[in-house]
């Protein structure tokens, strides 16, 4: 166990979005610093995670998120921490944005992760205190052209993050944030990124990602992060 694990053997963690990317990075981090895990996505893959609850889960299903939530307290009979981190995303002028594509960002960046939580906090608050972090994106908290509604979407997934902060605190719930820059995933392949463009070169990765998420759950219990924003040297702060 690291130092950037120290204090989070044998808790308990619900990720969101864990068969591949960030999920799947931060799920593994978690995993070696000894946390049982309950792991939600569209394929239900464990990711040969020893011990791992792994349930097919749609976030913008709230029974689907419900009974994710159920089959990890049950198996492993409390819940201390969750990652909501299932997210899409679609580029391009408003104007010309798929209608369906607008949907889909709405209902699982925004609504998938009220969902979330509204399913798991009650365990947190219960237990006597916890962790919920929001996997959100610097488009939650800059503007750019092309990204209007993913940009609405993730302004609204930290405004309600921050609100949470603000009610649960006394319940000894801490409530973050996460704000990457560029990863280099699949995420937008096909919808405004394209495979193989040279500037997914310069991205941070999804382990990088995961290590920003393992220091905001590390920090001691006294205090806590908001919001943390990053981005990959090659990325520009502007927006």
């Amino acid at each position: 166990m690291t130092a950037a694990s120290e204090g989070l053997d044998g808790k308990v963690a619900l990720v969101t979005g864990a068969s591949r990317g960030i999920g799947a990075a931060v799920a593994r981090r978690l995993a070696d610093a000894g946390v049982a895990l309950g792991l939600g996505s569209r394929s239900g893959d464990d990711l040969g995670i020893e011990g791992a609850v792994a349930v097919a889960t749609d976030v913008r299903d709230p029974a689907a998120v419900d009974a994710l939530v159920a089959a990890t307290v049950r198996a492993h009979g409390r819940l201390d921490i969750v990652v909501a981190n299932a997210g899409v995303g679609a580029y391009g002028p408003f104007l010309e944005l798929d209608p369906e594509q607008l949907e889909l960002m709405i209902d699982v960046n925004l609504k998938g992760v009220m969902y979330t939580a509204r399913a798991a906090l009650p365990h947190l608050v219960s237990a006597g205190g916890g962790d919920f972090v929001s996997l959100a994106s610097v488009a939650g908290v800059n503007a750019f052209p092309g990204e209007a509604v993913y940009n609405a979407s993730k302004f609204g997934q930290v405004g309600f993050t921050r609100a949470l902060d603000l009610e649960l605190r006394e319940y000894g719930v801490r409530c973050t944030s996460i704000c990457p820059g560029g990863v280099a995933t699949d995420f937008a392949i096909g919808t405004g990124r394209t495979a193989g463009m040279p500037e997914l070169g310069g991205m941070m990765s999804p382990g990088d990602v995961a290590e920003v998420v393992m220091f905001a759950l590390t920090r001691p219990r006294g205090m806590r992060l908001m919001t943390t924003t990053f981005r990959p040297m090659s990325e520009a702060s502007w927006g």
